[in-house]
């Protein structure tokens, strides 16, 4: 099994920075695809960000493009989301997701604990 331990939220003023980390105890990690999800008090939760297995190829919700990047270490198990320019509304509790597909109908995929992110003055 995976499991992932997300790291790296705080309190941040609007602007700011932070990066997130997510460390995955599993030797197969450089087999998944990892992603970024987001979830505000009362709002459903958001895909924000994926990377592929090797690191070729990432995509982003629109709402954050130009601002965040994802980006991989498997050297370390560690998938990394790089937040820039933060605004209010990134203020959510950010899980570290991974998925690996083994057929159209068998699927791998673990879920992190969450990371508080708040964006305030």
């Amino acid at each position: 099994q995976v499991q992932l331990v997300e790291s790296g939220g705080g309190l941040v003023q609007p602007g700011g920075s932070l990066r997130l980390s997510c460390a995955a105890s599993e030797f197969t990690f450089s087999k998944y695809y990892m992603r970024w999800y987001r979830q505000a008090p009362g709002k459903e939760r958001e895909l924000v960000a994926g990377i592929s297995s090797a690191g070729g190829s990432t995509n982003y919700a629109d709402s954050v493009k130009g601002r965040f990047t994802i980006s991989r270490d498997n050297a370390r198990n560690t998938v990394y989301l790089q937040m820039n320019s933060l605004k209010p509304e990134d203020t959510a509790v950010y899980f570290c997701n991974a998925i690996r597909t083994i057929s159209q109908v068998s699927i791998m995929d673990y879920w992190g604990q969450g990371t508080q992110v708040t964006v305030s003055s």
